[in-house]
């Protein structure tokens, strides 16, 4: 397969860093603007680093995520919220030559470290992009699966966020999320108030285990019949 040059990836856009609490007004991104504004906190975004990977594979994280996700060679998925590449490095060993991974990130800095750990470990079915927080920017009908490991509760513009997704995903695809139960400006983010944020915009829940292995949940989604248009979401009450 022909090699793209990782860093010819690297898309040039705003960032807004998450920030601890809601988000005023005023701060809001114009593209955001006709979302309903969510009722809820939102996380700090902690650090990329991936220095406790060995310990994600003691307990077996990613492979038991993947296999939960029916992820197989072939498969195409995004990676979003990649960070420094935990998950993107095993789901390309995972998905093989037929398959490919976009690592998506809205750090500049995290991506420019992913991209030379591909270029080291020679990883030619991974690209890598640079997003918005309210927009992931990804390629449409593209996905079989995309992956929302422990960063949907940093998403400051949910509505805006999941709306962006829908088109990303090919048919039969599905976006897997893998998050915590507790409250969102502490780094989790409640099941009822994740099936909420995502009917809202039109998705349907497919599964939902809890799994300590984990240390969290997984939630599977697919799209409904249509998507919501945004005039008519309704923001979920975090009370």
């Amino acid at each position: 397969m022909m090699r793209i040059p990782t860093f010819a990836l690297l898309c040039i856009m705003p960032l807004f860093a998450a920030c601890e609490g809601l988000v005023p007004d005023q701060n809001r991104a114009d593209s955001a603007a006709e979302f309903p504004r969510p009722d809820r906190p939102v996380s700090k975004v902690v650090s990329n680093e991936f220095s406790n990977e060995d310990a994600r594979d003691e307990r077996g994280e990613a492979q038991v995520v993947m296999d939960l996700a029916n992820i197989e060679e072939g498969t195409t998925v995004a990676d979003i919220g990649a960070g420094e590449g935990y998950y993107t490095i095993r789901l390309a060993e995972r998905v093989g030559n037929d398959g490919r991974v976009l690592a998506q990130d809205i750090s500049r800095e995290a991506l420019e470290r992913l991209g030379r750990r591909v270029e080291r470990e020679r990883l030619e079915n991974i690209s890598i992009k640079l997003g918005q927080p309210d927009d992931p920017q990804l390629p449409v009908d593209s996905f079989d699966r995309i992956f929302l490991v422990h960063m949907y509760h940093e998403v400051q513009e949910p509505y805006a966020f999941l709306w962006r997704l829908w088109p990303a995903l090919a048919a039969n695809g599905q976006i897997i999320v893998v998050d915590v139960d507790r409250p969102t400006d502490q780094h989790g983010i409640s099941p009822k108030l994740l099936f909420c944020e995502f009917e809202a915009v039109g998705y349907n829940l497919v599964e939902f285990i809890e799994r300590p292995d984990i240390r969290g949940y997984f939630a599977r989604f697919e799209r409904g019949e249509q998507r919501v248009e945004p005039s008519v979401i309704k923001a979920c009450s975090n009370g």
